[in-house]
């Protein structure tokens, strides 16, 4: 066998993600002719090119457009038709999937899924996950995002977001046996909140990709969570939330927010391993005093 180099590994690896990018560009096209819009700017790529997307213009106004792909074995899954699903969601500000299209990719061995979606106004609040830098949020903004958490919260579903086993076993991967992290409250969640996914002035939530019954606080911890370095945001988290993120259902929401976090960061946001350990540890300190 042939010596291959770490750096003829990151080459090759580089040369396949560079022809999966050009691949997804051809299924967005694909996904535009299908539709009848026109694509209006360069997409964007998902998290580790798990998807593409683009603003685009159709008969009678502008939308946006996205086109996810997955290998058949996970699918069917709650996932794939997360924004779909969500459109019987109407208390939350939110994007509409107007049409669905499916296809499979023999190359790639990958199913491919293109929704046509309404486009929100306003922007994102950040580029990244991770907030890096202060926002200037009006009070509306918050109200609207506390309203709305609280509206999605009170929805029945049968969808999943996450389950006992799988919150503790990302909790015991990362932070050991030390607590019981036994969720006694179960609501419906979002599953995804990151700065990213929330939209300013005016206020909305993208991404319904995971949406589903999951631990209570388990939003609010999250965002925290990706609010870490800058401390007046962070803040402004812990007094609008301050229920959601105390007592106990609180404390075990922190610990697997941020434990699950904690298996992303040495690759997509190491400046917040440190912080997110911290977090999680000091949450896990608090139950252990709870009577």
């Amino acid at each position: 066998m042939p010596f291959v180099s770490d750096q003829d590994d990151v080459a090759g690896r580089a040369g396949v993600d560079a022809d999966f990018a050009e691949w997804l560009h051809g299924c967005l096209r694909r996904a535009a002719t299908c539709f009848g819009v026109a694509i209006q700017s360069a997409p964007t790529f998902g998290w580790r090119l798990r998807s593409i997307s683009a603003p685009i213009s159709g008969p009678g106004q502008d939308g946006w457009l996205r086109v996810v792909t997955e290998q058949p074995c996970y699918l069917p899954a709650d996932f794939w038709t997360g924004n779909h699903d969500a459109n019987n969601i109407v208390s939350v500000a939110k994007p509409v999937v107007l049409d669905v299209g499916e296809w499979f990719d023999p190359k790639w061995h990958r199913q491919v899924r293109s929704e046509l979606m309404t486009r929100q106004p306003g922007t994102p609040c950040s580029g990244t996950d991770v907030l890096r830098w202060p926002l200037q949020l009006p009070d509306r903004w918050w109200s609207d995002l506390r309203s709305g958490l609280g509206a999605l919260h009170a929805e029945s579903t049968s969808r999943v977001n996450t389950d006992q086993d799988r919150i503790s076993q990302r909790v015991r991967e990362v932070f050991g046996d030390q607590i019981d992290v036994r969720v006694e409250h179960w609501h419906t969640v979002h599953g995804d909140l990151h700065w990213g996914n929330l939209v300013s002035q005016p206020f909305a939530l993208l991404d319904w990709e995971m949406w589903g019954r999951g631990p209570a606080g388990l939003d609010e911890a999250t965002l925290r969570c990706y609010s870490l370095l800058v401390e007046p945001i962070k803040a402004r988290i812990d007094d609008e939330f301050r229920q959601a993120l105390s007592g106990r259902s609180g404390c075990v929401a922190t610990v697997y927010a941020a434990a699950r976090l904690l298996r992303r960061a040495t690759a997509d946001f190491p400046d917040i391993a440190a912080v997110l350990h911290h977090v999680g540890q000091r949450a896990i300190d608090n139950m252990r005093r709870m009577p």
